[in-house]
């Protein structure tokens, strides 16, 4: 019998910009209610960040994150996952301090130092709404988002072993597997643990479905399936059909504004809850169900949501 679907919602990320959609979430309140929403469409885990609530910029004060993260455990059973990626170019402290206040259940962690160029976008829009924004994005073009073996450890044993938060691994190629695998031999890493591989970012792995299908078969041989849960997003119009792709895999997937601002081409996506009820909608039409975040738990061997600091 198959497994349930883990579904993953990341409402806003720190990647878009305000310029790009007046419907990616900003505030304290709309980053709160769209979290909401998505758990109510069916996402068990909701991936956040935090941004100003004046410009919309990636913030990694918690004073931010807990004007939010109370709202969404009161009002919703979802997993919430607490972002460490922070915005390009914070400082590896900057991007812990959120999670290492909050003591989540999951947070995520990048799992290798790459180019994150997202540059491109910049040829896409003429007028902005904040200066910071394309000074933001051209930034990238000369950059390298930090993820070392130092970095890494240290979160293990900040966050992990200190507040026993576990970790969706995010993995933009081949090598951050290896990288999982690396760890896992140093006792730092233990099962279950959650690998999320992420396609289509400029500086990683292209989204194409044959890299889906190696990395998958690559991380089954390195870990052993029954030792990992494995998700997959894919960003911008990649979002759908490599989600599809991971339900049909065996796998698990994540959906949300942060990776992709549209439902369908050139159409964007007015909620994080259309893209959840969405791909439910796909998830339930090929004959599979989607796991309830009780089921997310057992399976990801959480800490619980009355273990957490908010």
């Amino acid at each position: 019998m198959a497994k349930s679907v883990i579904i993953t919602c990341a409402p806003t990320g720190g990647i878009h910009t305000p310029t790009m959609s007046p419907h990616l979430p900003i505030t304290p309140a709309e980053i709160a209610r769209a979290s909401i929403e998505a758990a109510e469409a069916g996402a068990s885990i909701i991936h956040l960040h935090a941004r100003d609530p004046e410009t919309g910029k990636p913030d990694p004060r918690p004073e931010i994150f807990q004007q939010f993260l109370p709202v969404i455990k009161q009002s919703t059973d979802a997993v919430i996952n607490v972002s460490t990626g922070g915005g390009l170019g914070m400082s590896m402290d900057e991007r812990l301090l959120a999670a290492t206040t909050a003591s989540p259940e999951m947070a995520s962690l990048n799992m290798g130092s790459m180019n994150f160029g997202i540059f491109p976008l910049l040829d896409k829009y003429s007028d902005w709404k904040f200066d910071w924004e394309p000074k933001f994005l051209e930034m990238t073009r000369d950059f390298i988002f930090p993820n070392t073996f130092a970095t890494i450890e240290y979160a293990l044993k900040t966050l992990g072993d200190g507040h026993g938060t576990r970790f969706e691994f995010e993995c933009y190629d081949l090598s951050h597997l290896y990288n999982i695998k690396w760890f896992i031999d140093q006792g730092l890493i233990k099962p279950p643990f959650f690998v999320q591989m992420v396609f289509g970012i400029l500086g990683g792995v292209g989204a194409d479905l044959e890299n889906l299908v190696h990395m998958h078969k690559v991380a089954d041989r390195l870990f052993g399936p029954e030792n990992y849960e494995w998700s997959v997003l894919a960003a911008g119009r990649h979002q759908m059909p490599f989600a599809t792709q991971s339900a049909l895999l065996g796998g698990n997937l994540r959906v949300g504004l942060e990776d992709s601002l549209f439902i369908g081409k050139g159409e964007l996506a007015t909620s994080n809850a259309q893209q959840v009820t969405r791909i439910r909608q796909v998830i339930e039409g090929l004959g599979l169900t989607v796991a309830t975040p009780a089921e997310a738990r057992e399976r990801l061997g959480l800490k619980g949501g009355d273990k957490v600091a908010f």
